[in-house]
């Protein structure tokens, strides 16, 4: 939830106001990566700590610990309230962190989009094999080297049929 600018200099110190007043809306988007990273450690940081004071604010509340000051906490809404702005502003830097990688992850993603349709049109132009042989200057034969001795068709025919009549009678 969204807090008003006065509620956040009453609960920041002056190091925590300077590092989440950067990351409202015009300022973070002129933040570069680097120190988007930086202010997302320092607010994690000072939120931890927050949470760390509240949550013994809360147990010396309960009279489970003893006051780590003179007094005793009467409760613990300031630690609170100072967490509460801080994750506000460690999700802004989250959000700006995660849209400028988008940002570079589409880019990049264009350059293999328009390399991959480089490739395609390069491929596109027709490439015809060879025709082989044509007729050219007139066909001329083809040696067929399959053919064995030069014997009439007939005479084999009748060679293997005297051969199985001999191989039957012999059987």
């Amino acid at each position: 939830m969204s807090m008003p600018t006065s509620t956040e200099q009453r609960a920041l110190s002056q190091a925590e106001l300077e590092l989440v007043q950067q990351t409202h809306y015009p300022e973070i988007c002129e933040l570069p990566a680097s120190a988007l990273a930086d202010a997302a450690r320092r607010l994690r940081e000072f939120r931890d700590k927050a949470r760390g004071r509240a949550r013994q604010q809360r147990r010396e509340l309960r009279g489970k610990t003893a006051a780590r000051g003179t007094s005793p906490a009467r409760d613990d809404s300031g630690q609170t309230r100072k967490g509460e702005i801080l994750s506000g502003a460690l999700k802004r830097v989250n959000r700006e962190r995660r849209r400028l990688e988008q940002a570079e992850a589409r880019a990049d993603q264009s350059a293999v989009a328009r390399r991959a349709l480089e490739l395609k049109r390069a491929t596109r132009a027709r490439q015809h094999p060879s025709a082989g042989r044509t007729a050219g200057r007139g066909m001329r034969p083809i040696p067929n080297p399959d053919l064995g001795a030069d014997a009439d068709p007939r005479e084999i025919g009748r060679v293997t049929a005297a051969d199985k009549a001999e191989a039957h009678e012999n059987g």
